[in-house]
């Protein structure tokens, strides 16, 4: 049995269709309200007598491919209490049509959605394609204008900055770690304004947060009884990252344990050449600085005696500029062992190499395979005495915090000679183990001897700012809570931040993210 459908039935509940036209590829569709009275907007009395009539143009959704205008018949009718000051009062369609809109509510909520998902232009220009119309300028502002605070009872929250402009202004987000939903977005990451926020959120439990910033001390100040959460992800790279400090510090020491502690220039390629002449003019300077720090002098008086920056002169008095050669991972790495098996067998001429390990899948260039030819033939004629290549910094981190059944024999050679000639280093390299370890089992209890007992080693910086933070710390070690879905909301906002090119104000970045959720 077929199905009849009224036209009535395809335009906003509450009206009937009085006309049906089409003219210029748009259809115009007359209505009029069913009701045959309204209540009073003042006193919301019915009311029946009708003063006069005139006709609202609003725009609807689309139908078979062609815009919808509504020829609305709006009735104004007399308000008949007499107590009431408003005597003639236009009547109201409800959620259907909006007062004094220009948009049914369906086709509102349909530009909403388009300004959620894609901004200004973009939804404008697919909004035109959907037969809909709207500027991108109309867009923001319905965004905007139907924007909403979240009201919900917050327990535990994460809080994290974000950049409008890496390196000189910064913003902060607030994210209810319980719904994983973004409650509000802050103009700045001053403590004060992390502190006032909190303030005004008294039933916060936990607060989830990185060990960088002021977080921790505005949540100490406006909440003294939450408890705090460090981030454990954090707490795990800032653990390599101290090793990685540890081993950079170590550099001469290592340089020594390998036999590298000489260097003959003539055996140098024409890149190491320059980095050497590099270190000779770091080393230099860092004899300047040591021995300014030496006399007892501050920082402050040592960067306006030399005219250097203060982040370099810092790493020259904490020993961190001691690396003579950058050494990187290069695409030729993967294909060494195959190489040296070519180079053994007598195999001497660099292009002859290179055509031999591209037919093994290398995709770099001649000249790369020419310049490893050249240092191996210059290494075959340094002594015992002279240079020696070693690892970079991180080569030798990962090589140090490797399983030892993973490593070659030779690499397992250099770590144990490392070991052997830097034992602080070892000593550091398992005080890290340990610490991951304690982050990964939940050990609350491991927290202060591993604390005493990393005082007076390489990591020692590491462990006093830990101590700091202990409470954040055991709060990252006992608690189900962490930073990490505040992480990624970051990069949400990232993404709607680089839609709107990072133009976008902070209202309508707040509105965009919290309506989207």
């Amino acid at each position: 049995m077929p199905t009849v459908i009224s036209l009535s039935s395809l335009i906003p509940a509450g009206l009937t269709v009085e006309q049906f036209e089409a003219c210029d590829d748009i259809l115009v569709v007359t209505a009029s309200a069913r009701k045959k009275q309204a209540a009073c907007p003042s006193c919301a009395s019915p009311a029946r007598r009708v003063h006069s009539r005139y006709v609202g143009r609003v725009a609807d959704l689309p139908s078979a491919g062609r815009p919808v205008r509504l020829r609305l018949i709006t009735r104004r009718f007399r308000c008949d209490v007499v107590t009431c000051r408003r005597k003639i009062f236009a009547e109201r369609f409800g959620e259907a049509v909006p007062e004094r809109a220009r948009r049914t509510g369906r086709m509102e909520c349909i530009v909403h959605h388009l300004g959620l998902a894609l901004g200004g232009r973009p939804a404008a220009s697919f909004a035109e394609r959907l037969m809909m119309p709207v500027s991108n300028d109309t867009l923001l502002r319905v965004v905007r204008r139907r924007a909403r605070q979240r009201n919900d009872p917050l327990i535990a929250v994460g809080i994290d900055d974000f950049a409008f402009r890496r390196n000189h202004r910064y913003g902060s987000i607030i994210c209810d770690l319980e719904r994983r939903q973004i409650v509000k977005l802050l103009p700045d990451r001053e403590i004060a304004t992390v502190a006032a926020w909190l303030a005004d959120h008294r039933d916060i439990r936990i607060v989830s947060r990185d060990r960088g910033g002021g977080y921790g001390e505005a949540a100490a100040l406006a909440l003294p009884e939450v408890v705090q959460v460090a981030d454990r992800w954090h707490l795990m790279e800032n653990a390599s990252a101290a090793f990685l400090d540890a081993v950079r510090k170590s550099m001469k020491p290592i340089r020594a344990a390998l036999g590298a502690t000489t260097i003959d220039p003539k055996l140098l390629t024409s890149a190491e050449r320059i980095q050497y002449e590099g270190y000779l003019r770091r080393e230099e300077m860092n004899w300047v600085v040591a021995s300014l720090a030496a006399d007892g002098l501050a920082i402050k008086e040592i960067v306006r005696r030399t005219g250097r920056s203060r982040k370099l002169v810092r790493q020259i008095v904490r020993g961190e500029r001691t690396d003579v050669f950058r050494t990187r991972q290069g695409s030729l790495d993967p294909h060494l062992p195959y190489l040296d098996a070519q180079w053994d067998a007598g195999c001497r001429n660099g292009a002859e190499l290179w055509r031999r390990v591209r037919a093994q899948g290398y995709r770099g260039s001649l000249r790369v395979v020419g310049e490893w030819a050249t240092r191996r033939r210059r290494s075959e004629q340094i002594s015992a005495s002279e240079l020696r290549r070693i690892p970079s910094a991180r080569t030798i981190i990962r090589l140090m915090t490797l399983k030892r059944d993973h490593l070659t024999k030779a690499e397992t050679v250099v770590v144990a000679a490392i070991e052997a000639g830097v034992p602080a280093l070892a000593e550091a390299r398992a005080l890290i183990d340990r610490f991951h370890a304690m982050i990964r089992s939940r050990a609350e209890g491991d927290l202060p001897p591993w604390i005493h007992d990393t005082e007076a080693t390489l990591l020692a910086s590491f462990a006093c700012g830990i101590r700091r933070d202990a409470s954040a710390v055991r709060g990252a070690i006992s608690e189900p809570w962490s930073n990490g879905q505040t992480e990624g909301q970051v990069n949400k906002l990232k993404l709607v931040k680089r839609q709107m090119y990072g133009r976008a104000k902070l209202d309508l970045l707040e509105a965009r993210l919290l309506g989207a959720a």
